[in-house]
């Protein structure tokens, strides 16, 4: 699976949020009620779309609990200074390091891209997982639930202390 280190710049995010988890899943109810608002949206940057998980601690990734609740976010990328519609809220992402994995397939199927990527990729990369948000960019190639239709999966991370041995 190909991955891309990327230090990303502040991005700066419009949409709706609601508490998620794997099994009260509120994505598609999100994306329901936001996608026929974004003609409110002014100054949006670019066509793609972020959704957005933000973790209240690292904690959420020790131990698999789809119980376990999570903030899931609705947005596409704005400029400085937009003014906010109605009910809707601004989301920061900060700058920092992300590995970025090219994902294609059914969103419903990612599932086992994330297993790679929790539990095997990270262990031997190198990093860590950062505590800032996750998100999928979707651009054109996004089709939905479609085995051709492909996102990037951003995962924050950090580079980890180097060790050194004693002799």
């Amino acid at each position: 699976m190909r991955v891309r280190l990327i230090s990303a710049e502040e991005i700066l995010l419009v949409g709706l949020n609601a508490r998620s988890s794997i099994s009260n899943n509120k994505t598609k109810e999100l994306w329901s009620t936001f996608k026929p608002r974004l003609n409110e949206i002014k100054d949006r940057w670019g066509i793609e779309y972020y959704s957005v998980e933000v973790y209240d601690n690292l904690d959420y990734f020790q131990t698999f609990n789809p119980t376990k609740s999570f903030e899931k976010w609705a947005t596409v990328r704005v400029s400085k200074g937009v003014s906010i519609p109605e009910n809707m809220k601004p989301l920061t992402i900060p700058s920092g390091d992300y590995a970025v994995f090219d994902y294609k397939g059914k969103p419903s199927e990612a599932f086992k891209t994330y297993q790679y990527i929790y539990g095997e990729w990270i262990n031997n990369s190198g990093y860590s997982l950062d505590n800032r948000p996750h998100f999928a960019l979707m651009g054109e190639k996004y089709l939905g639930e479609n085995d051709a239709s492909e996102e990037e999966l951003w995962i924050p991370i950090k580079k980890l202390p180097i060790r050194l041995s004693g002799n």
